[in-house]
């Protein structure tokens, strides 16, 4: 059995104080033959220690490589044995450059880091908390919290969510920005791919999505770097915080509704309990005097999961997900907006909402008569209005078949002549 290094210490302590072999032994529950043996070799230098380092024969190679490097901090000591071996032949393992690298330089200086306090309305941070078994309406469901809490003032809302879409993304938003009551000039962000379709940290690709969407709500996504909790540090131990002391799992919920407002009530509670510490004052305190920072709460958009732009067809139509719907005939030839939302689909022109459709029906064409009526604009004429036999036969159509009368179907013929 091989004893760690606070095992000897123990074992020559104890022996210094008198203590005999056999105690020791079954103190440490070990044998009394290991105890003897490292009493024995306490002092003993071990052998492969003196032996000469692979890696001191590439010693200017590796002098050289390090001064290439000009940089302080870390080296990549994998990168620099996959150089000795690549270029020079190195037959070593990448452990034994450790060793070197360990024995012949001094450790790098390590870099302070600042501690910054955010100016009020200038930033908020978001996560999600999943829990995998609640007991909702019965039955045993997954959900997820979502988390944004203030960086200034320290003020939280949490939204409960069953689901972790697109979709309930922009709807969590929305519902903790009506919370809070403002809009914070920047969101950070995790690297959750309803934020980040692609790559990650400020080099990574946004959601179109969720691009589209804090532009129109009006704030800037700030995507921390992978793996680093602390970038977002006060919505991090909120979630911890959370976890460590709420009681969500050992109550049965009626509803989301009913968990919900349990939800608002603890972060009210927790707001009017805590310090902020960068005010001194109570949390709920310091979040009014940030409300006046935050920019007002606007119209907020329905979530959405998919955005597009589309040029309007001479029908008067724009493409989506396979289907043709109906615009106002005055956007002839122009780009739109086409965003798919969870029922309906809407189309913006210059940020207005022009048209609104349900969303995923049967029909593959959908279209207003409203949208080819009124007056010409300064680029567009309307359609031709309807001739006798469209007209005839929209009352044909707005009839059932039991109710049509015969003489109806002969004005149609006689208006086909």
């Amino acid at each position: 059995m091989k004893l760690d290094q606070e095992a000897r210490m123990t074992i020559k302590h104890l022996a210094q104080k008198g203590q005999k072999k056999r105690q020791i032994a079954r103190l440490l529950g070990v044998s009394e033959g290991a105890v003897r043996y490292h009493l024995k070799h306490q002092d003993d230098v071990d052998g492969r220690s003196q032996q000469p380092q692979l890696a001191a024969g590439w010693a200017e190679k590796i002098s050289w490589y390090l001064e290439s490097l000009g940089e302080e901090g870390p080296v990549n000591l994998a990168a620099l044995h996959d150089w000795l071996a690549t270029e020079h032949d190195y037959p070593g393992s990448l452990r034994s450059v450790q060793r070197y690298f360990k024995k012949h330089f001094p450790k790098p200086r390590r870099r302070a880091r600042r501690r910054v306090e955010t100016p009020p309305g200038a930033q908020a941070q978001v996560d999600w908390d999943e829990y995998r078994q609640l007991w909702i309406g019965g039955r045993q469901v997954r959900a997820y919290r979502f988390h944004m809490k203030l960086s200034h003032s320290r003020m939280g809302a949490t939204v409960w969510s069953p689901r972790k879409d697109q979709l309930s993304w922009l709807h969590v938003h929305n519902e903790a920005f009506r919370r809070l009551g403002g809009i914070p000039a920047t969101v950070r962000v995790d690297n959750e791919k309803t934020a980040v379709s692609r790559g990650a940290g400020p080099w990574g690709e946004l959601n179109p999505s969720y691009r589209r969407y804090a532009q129109t709500v009006r704030f800037h996504i700030d995507a921390c770097l992978p793996r680093c909790p602390e970038a977002k540090g006060k919505v991090e131990r909120d979630i911890w915080d959370r976890q460590r002391t709420s009681d969500v799992r050992r109550r049965h919920w009626d509803s989301f509704s009913e968990l919900q407002a349990h939800a608002t009530d603890q972060d009210q509670a927790l707001a009017d309990k805590r310090i902020c510490p960068a005010t001194g004052t109570k949390v709920v305190e310091a979040w009014q005097a940030e409300l006046s920072h935050l920019a007002a709460v606007p119209i907020l958009p329905e979530p959405f999961d998919l955005v597009v732009t589309r040029r309007v067809h001479r029908d008067c139509t724009v493409s989506f997900e396979g289907r043709r719907y109906s615009v106002p005939f005055g956007l002839l030839q122009l780009r739109v907006e086409v965003r798919g939302c969870a029922q309906v689909v809407q189309v913006f022109c210059e940020g207005t909402l022009v048209a609104q459709h349900p969303r995923h029906t049967p029909e593959r064409i959908v279209i207003d008569p409203g949208h080819y009526e009124g007056e010409a604009t300064d680029t567009v004429l309307p359609p031709l209005p309807l001739g006798k036999m469209g007209r005839r036969l929209q009352e044909i159509a707005a009839l059932s078949p039991q109710q049509r009368p015969v003489d109806l179907y002969a004005a149609l013929a006689e208006v086909a002549r």
